[in-house]
């Protein structure tokens, strides 16, 4: 096992040429419509490749359970990986402890304050009011990309568990209202991108690692 304190990200855009996958879930690619296939393909694909390459595993040999709409799982106590994606570039996380990460284009328009009013706690509310029109986008989008990070650390549902999930950017510790979960954050602006990460363990951020082509 890797330095358990590590936590690498890989960045591939989303036009990078297809992997190799194992044959099960090439039955399972040829199920899917056109769209689904294509994105299935390559995060299997990519995720392989990438843990090939960080764990000295061969790509098809990695014991990777990834059944499309469901939370990625590695066998053979291999650790932790989770996949994101958005319009130009798929992210694929791994952790030694239970990770979830979510990707966006940091330029993406919200109906920020319309999406604010239903799915953000109270108190995300009240640290929103103070801002500007302009900083309001920007600042809903991030609380965006670290709920979608801590639902997919939950394994949970974005309908059900959003409006419960209270992200402290300040802090950088996310918590559940209902289920007392209490789990690390951290968003990460990358180029063109924002990174959101939540984590089980105590990382430090300059032990965040991405690799992009």
């Amino acid at each position: 096992m890797k330095n358990p304190r590590l936590l690498p990200l890989w960045l591939f855009p989303i036009d990078s040429p297809l992997k190799k996958i194992s044959p099960a879930e090439e039955k399972i690619a040829n199920l899917l419509p056109p769209i689904r296939a294509y994105q299935y393909r390559l995060a299997r694909g990519y995720a392989r490749f990438a843990l090939s390459k960080f764990l000295k595993i061969n790509a098809l040999d990695i014991p990777l359970d990834a059944l499309p709409g469901k939370a990625p799982k590695l066998g053979n106590n291999l650790g932790y990986i989770s996949f994101s994606h958005c319009k130009d570039a798929l992210l694929i996380g791994w952790s030694a402890a239970k990770i979830g990460v979510d990707l966006e284009r940091s330029d993406r328009k919200l109906a920020a304050s319309q999406l604010a009013n239903r799915l953000f706690t109270k108190e995300e509310l009240q640290r929103l009011e103070q801002l500007t029109a302009s900083k309001l986008n920007s600042k809903v989008l991030e609380n965006w990309v670290l709920k979608e990070a801590v639902i997919k650390w939950q394994r949970g549902q974005i309908s059900k568990d959003c409006i419960h999930w209270n992200i402290n950017q300040e802090s950088r510790i996310a918590s559940h209202e209902k289920l007392n979960y209490k789990v690390n954050v951290f968003i990460k602006h990358y180029q063109s991108w924002l990174i959101g990460i939540a984590y089980s363990d105590s990382v430090h951020k300059d032990e965040i690692i991405i690799y992009s082509n």
